[in-house]
């Protein structure tokens, strides 16, 4: 790891000030520091702790909309009960995340922003198409863990637990850009990760994520994810689910998919089957079938269509509570 400077910031116009161009956030750090450590982003001028920021560790309910810092930490998501009865969806998700020990330091921030988990990419000696090079070596290699949809040529798929719910819950992100609030939809949140192979998310050098904003028009969410191990381990397939139900009925239903694309990915089709359906499994295993549709496996992650076919049903199902 090279030498840079570190700073404390107080105040959200401060910590953009340092950071500048040549900068970066520290949070959490469980990211970031291993990034560093590997040379895997190049190195800053200056580190800037961001963990005194005021309001940003807040949760604050809301009668229309719950507003969650990006200093909160995943186990207070997972810990806090207003959260559990409000959006259980989150609490699942935040649970399901690393150990309770990363859980008790990683924030809502951090999880949103972290970098790819391809092993390509990670590997501090191979120049992957992510990393500037010309090959995606995951298209002929070790595909296992990767997408099945994506716009550009990299396959790495998005592994925040969060952003598949959030996206199912119609959440945004706000983000200071250019000292502006700007609101971002999860979608956009992640766009240009999906069109370029080069990015991560959309995040700006000096953009900073200031909350997340989840309006309560759909009380039901759920959340659920197939691993390898147990615990403390990614998602190889997670999946997301949101709606109002009043009478048996789905109002504004929402799926989403994390681990199988760049970006959480959701098909407006389905959402708009689900509409004013009756929750069942015949409704909910059309809707798999919807959007896992244009499905592309390569050679060693074809499993993740039927798995994620199974998990779409049991996460609507879920809704059902």
């Amino acid at each position: 790891m090279n030498a840079f400077e570190y700073a404390t910031a107080l105040s959200t116009d401060s910590a953009r000030s340092l950071v500048s161009d040549q900068g970066m956030y520290l949070a959490g750090g469980n990211d970031l520091l291993g990034l560093l450590k590997d040379y895997l982003v190049p190195s800053p001028k200056i580190l800037v702790n961001i963990k005194s920021l005021p309001g940003m560790d807040a949760i604050q309910p809301g009668d229309k909309s719950w507003t969650i810092g990006a200093l909160v930490t995943v186990a207070q998501l997972e810990h806090n009960d207003a959260i559990q009865k409000t959006f259980p969806g989150i609490h699942d998700a935040a649970a399901e995340i690393a150990s309770l020990q990363i859980r008790n330091v990683a924030t809502v921030g951090g999880n949103l922003a972290q970098h790819s988990r391809c092993w390509y990419f990670r590997h501090r000696d191979t120049v992957c198409l992510k990393k500037g090079g010309d090959l995606c070596y995951a298209r002929h290699g070790e595909n296992r863990y990767h997408s099945l949809f994506t716009g550009n040529t990299c396959i790495s798929p998005v592994v925040s637990s969060l952003a598949t719910t959030f996206a199912a819950l119609d959440a945004t992100v706000v983000v200071l850009r250019n000292g502006v609030e700007t609101p971002m939809t999860v979608a956009e949140l992640y766009h240009r990760a999906w069109e370029n192979p080069l990015a991560h998310n959309s995040l700006n050098p000096g953009d900073l994520i200031l909350r997340v904003e989840i309006p309560t028009t759909r009380p039901r969410s759920a959340y659920m994810q197939v691993s390898d191990k147990h615990a403390f381990d990614w998602a190889l397939v997670s999946c997301a689910a949101a709606a109002d139900i009043s009478g048996g009925v789905l109002r504004s239903p929402r799926v989403a998919l994390g681990s199988i694309s760049p970006a959480p990915y959701q098909v407006q089709a389905a959402n708009d089957f689900l509409e004013g359906k009756t929750l069942d499994d015949a409704a909910a295993s059309a809707a798999a079938g919807m959007i896992l549709k244009d499905a592309q496996p390569l050679e060693s992650n074809g499993y993740k269509v039927p798995m994620a076919h199974a998990l779409i049903r049991r996460t609507l199902m879920k809704l059902k509570g």
